[in-house]
């Protein structure tokens, strides 16, 4: 048998993703046995009212838990394997994290409650703010915010307010943006109303402070800047990068959302940032995987804490209070934010403390640089020095054979892991972002490592395999640009003559 042959040999997924529910349905098949009714039955309506175009399977009790539950043995997490997407921190979730969420009084308390009745929640909102003004040096926090993108947008509108307060918004029109910033940051000034300038990289990857200087002047109002950079690397001239923007009269908005690499060992404050938002479902515990759920909290120096998102929380003596901020940009969420990922994010904090945090940083970015260290002969490393959370190889040595980094990603489904980033940073030509996180241990990493060492062979020895990649997948390649331009979003049947 070749390799490819061996490859593509995997019994187990042979038919979950080729047999819907409504290809195992038969008609008369139920699920359930229901009671005869105690109410007179209702006639149906008229058939001309009827649908006949809904058309819902037919199966069996078993049918049906046999067909999710393998579904879901489908699904790839931090449960059950490495997850090395970079610049998400996808990272073990501690069950005591979950275990203190689900207690009743945490689960079943009600937003509109009385805040007399509810004092213990607000109480752990309270001790979060807390926890957090700690951690990144900075003066206030604002837990509404229920996810990193919205926090930028509360972040930047603060700046907005504050500056029109001062009389400058008309003259501060431009924000900074560096080149290797997470998407959403350009995305945010924009809605804002500020006019975006991009500012390029140096040739080892940290911000090109000649283009900096030459950028600034009395119409900049702010940069975002994320720190470490999406390049995984933690820029050295960050502290005089902030002396330059204040002696502008500009001010520095931080990207939180790589605080892993740092946790416990720096804090946003002490280098000169004015405002900087978090990803708590990153960092804090309650991986995002699915989209959901998150709490982006926005932290403040003083001068910003009047504009802060309504509510926070104020404590007077043992008792606590949902407040407004004096000049609040106002309400972002429908209550207080998200609870239940607030509630974890604290009990992570109480779980580890002051020396289990810096641990987090220390382990994440040891393990970071071990992927380094193995696979830099392998891949095009084009900023080869230590780095932080995160390393962004480059897969243009396999594209010189026409594998893409693409058909690596895709090959490593065949291996058992999930891909990582792929084409991101965009500064960096076919970019591979790894992020092993604190969770993984040496034998997941030394798998993983061994996983592309043996991608890097077969894209010099068998190319052509590959490309063919996934063949151990219950869906292979699916053409991405029809499925984003014109998806079926729900089941039809197939019309005379087409395939299923």
């Amino acid at each position: 048998m070749t390799t490819a042959e061996r490859s593509k040999a995997n019994p187990k997924t042979a038919d979950f993703g080729a047999s819907l529910t409504f290809d195992l349905s038969r008609p008369g098949r139920r699920g359930v046995l229901l009671p005869e009714p105690d109410v007179p039955q209702a006639e149906l309506p008229e058939p001309r009212f009827l649908r006949s175009d809904l058309e819902l399977p037919e199966l069996s009790q078993n049918q049906v838990v046999r067909y999710f539950l393998g579904l879901s043995r489908l699904n790839y997490g931090v449960d059950t394997g490495f997850y090395p997407l970079g610049s998400c921190t996808m990272k073990y979730n501690p069950r005591v994290n979950e275990d203190v969420g689900r207690l009743p009084g945490f689960t079943l308390v009600h937003p509109l409650q009385p805040q007399a009745t509810i004092q213990g929640a607000l109480a752990v909102l309270h001790q979060l703010q807390s926890a957090l003004a700690a951690i990144t040096g900075m003066d206030s926090i604002g837990l509404a915010p229920a996810a990193g993108a919205q926090g930028e947008l509360c972040g930047i509108l603060m700046i907005k307010t504050y500056l029109e307060e001062r009389g400058e918004s008309d003259r501060r029109r431009k924000v900074l943006i560096p080149d290797s910033a997470h998407g959403t940051n350009p995305a945010t000034a924009a809605m804002c109303g500020f006019e975006v300038v991009t500012i390029p990289s140096d040739r080892v990857g940290n911000t090109d402070m000649a283009a900096l200087e030459s950028a600034l002047d009395d119409g900049v109002a702010a940069m975002m800047l994320t720190l470490p950079s999406t390049l995984g690397l933690f820029d050295p001239n960050i502290e005089r990068i902030a002396e330059t923007l204040h002696r502008h009269g500009a001010l520095l908005y931080g990207d939180g959302a790589n605080q892993n690499a740092f946790l416990g060992r720096a804090r946003f404050g002490d280098l000169g940032f004015d405002v900087v938002h978090l990803n708590l479902h990153k960092t804090f515990s309650t991986p995002h995987g699915g989209g959901g759920p998150g709490a982006g909290p926005v932290c403040v120096k003083a001068k910003l804490a009047p504009y802060l998102p309504a509510p926070v929380v104020e404590a007077d003596g043992d008792t606590y209070r949902l407040a407004t901020p004096e000049r609040s940009i106002g309400k972002t969420t429908a209550f207080h934010g998200s609870f239940g990922v607030l509630v974890r994010a604290l009990t992570y904090i109480r779980s580890l403390g002051a020396e289990g945090l810096r641990a987090v940083s220390e382990n994440a970015v040891i393990n970071a640089n071990y992927v380094l260290a193995r696979l830099r002969g392998a891949y095009h490393l084009p900023y080869d020095h230590p780095c932080m959370h995160e390393v962004v190889f480059s897969g243009s040595r396999q594209r010189a054979k026409g594998v893409k980094t693409l058909d690596i990603a895709k090959r490593l489904i065949d291996y058992g892991f999930h891909p990582p980033t792929i084409y991101f940073p965009l500064i960096v030509d076919e970019a591979l972002m790894v992020e092993p996180t604190e969770s993984e241990g040496k034998e997941a990493l030394d798998a993983f490592c061994e996983a592309m060492l043996a991608i890097a062979r077969e894209a010099k020895e068998e190319p052509e395999l590959v490309r063919g990649a996934p063949y151990q997948a219950p869906l292979r390649r699916l053409d991405e640009a029809t499925a984003a331009r014109r998806p079926y979003l729900r089941w039809r049947a197939p019309a005379q003559g087409e395939s299923a």
